[in-house]
């Protein structure tokens, strides 16, 4: 029995780490290098390793990755860190990052109890009634976050996404409209999670002026998909907010409009947009991008012709900015697991639970979330410097001298 419980762990945790690892590198899936080859893809396993657990030590072989990209800052090689089996971790992962989860890729109630057993042990005290109050106490935390007050919070940038989940919920999806921000300081933050309807302008729109009400100053920049409706929200909520489109989605869209043999030519040639040292040089590749591939498929050039102004907004912020600003990866790595998931299970999904538990997945998240490159540029921005090509030509106090 005990080789069956510990047997049961391995797997449990196996599973787990390849899931990380592969949304980790679908979320960069768009990135390639000059002759189109994917700069973050799997690279076999580490080396077998002890890790213990309530039911027993077990072996693992965790997924490794091969992460070519080069961080702006500091120049070094980008590494692909686990946050379920850190480095050099020896225990398996805490229980409050491991059950939402679970239930938002649709556990039931009912089976925590047998699925967590093999996995933390017998003693771990996760009856049905202790699962249930459980996400009782987290609805109420997930709705006391909802009301805060947001008057001491200021956000510079944000990224908005509308992530789709199943939840247990065979006729009804919750449509999760999620707002993340980085804070003058640099650091990022998640800001609001409310439940919409199908991403629609009116469903963003109560959320944004929720915000207002509770004191947010609009950001300076949002970054998003071209397709949400937060758009036609934010121009009415905050006229003054400037518009950035999501490089990842765009590239998706534009890629899925195209014929699989010309797709790995059109990464390279999108990625010659999203790395132009300058938006001079990143319009002189959208025009060759259009020669290139307008006579043939003039559908998917328009994507990126008809956005090219919201696309290269980024180029009017700090270079260090940059890579945080193509695009809304920090919501995307995030749910990528989740949204990984198919299968409708058995059972009627709560949406309040769905809610509260995507809160705590976030919540759990945002320990890990580092602070943007040229955290010292961010006030500067608020205060209204300007950038060109990413470099500052003049100061705040510069401006209210002229």
């Amino acid at each position: 029995m005990d080789e069956i419980v510990r047997e049961g762990a391995r797997r449990m945790l196996a599973a787990a780490l390849l899931a990380e690892v592969e949304a980790y590198v679908s979320a960069y899936a768009d990135q390639v290098d000059e002759a189109g080859h994917r700069l973050v893809v799997r690279n076999g396993y580490h080396a077998e390793r002890q890790v213990g657990t309530a039911a027993g030590a077990v072996s693992v072989r965790q997924p490794r990755v091969n992460d070519k990209r080069v961080d702006e800052a500091t120049g070094e090689r980008m590494r692909f860190a686990s946050a379920i089996l850190p480095a050099w971790t020896r225990r398996s992962p805490q229980l409050a990052e491991v059950l939402p989860l679970l239930y938002l890729h649709g556990l039931s109630t009912g089976d925590f109890h047998d699925a967590l057993e093999q996995f933390l042990g017998s003693g771990a005290g996760l009856s049905p009634a202790t699962i249930t109050r459980l996400t009782a106490q987290w609805q109420d935390e997930a709705r006391a976050f909802n009301h805060r007050s947001l008057a001491d919070s200021d956000y510079v940038y944000v990224w908005v996404d509308g992530i789709h989940l199943k939840v247990r919920l065979e006729q009804d999806k919750i449509c999760l409209l999620v707002i993340l921000g980085v804070r003058a300081d640099g650091t990022k933050e998640l800001v609001a999670l409310a439940d919409g309807f199908r991403e629609s302008s009116e469903s963003w729109a109560d959320l944004l002026r929720s915000c207002r009400r509770r004191g947010m100053r609009a950001p300076v920049l949002a970054v998003g998909d071209g397709a949400l409706g937060f758009w036609k929200a934010c121009r009415d909520v905050w006229p003054e907010t400037r518009e950035q489109r999501c490089w990842f989605h765009k590239s998706g869209n534009v890629l899925a409009s195209l014929p699989k043999s010309a797709q790995p030519s059109a990464k390279a040639a999108i990625a010659e947009i999203t790395n132009a040292e300058s938006a001079a040089h990143a319009r002189k590749a959208i025009t060759a991008f259009a020669g290139d591939f307008g006579a043939k498929y003039p559908k998917a050039v328009a994507k990126i012709t008809d956005d090219a102004d919201v696309l290269l907004e980024f180029y009017n912020y700090p270079a260090e900015h940059w890579i945080h600003l193509r695009t809304t990866n920090p919501i995307e790595s995030t749910f990528a697991t989740v949204r990984l998931r198919t299968r409708v299970t058995k059972g009627a999904g709560s949406r309040a639970a769905g809610i509260a538990m995507s809160f705590k997945l976030l919540e759990s998240a945002q320990r890990r979330w580092r602070t943007v490159n040229g955290a010292h540029l961010v006030p500067l921005v608020r205060a209204g410097a300007v950038f060109r090509n990413g470099q500052l030509v003049e100061r705040p106090d510069e401006i209210t001298a002229a």
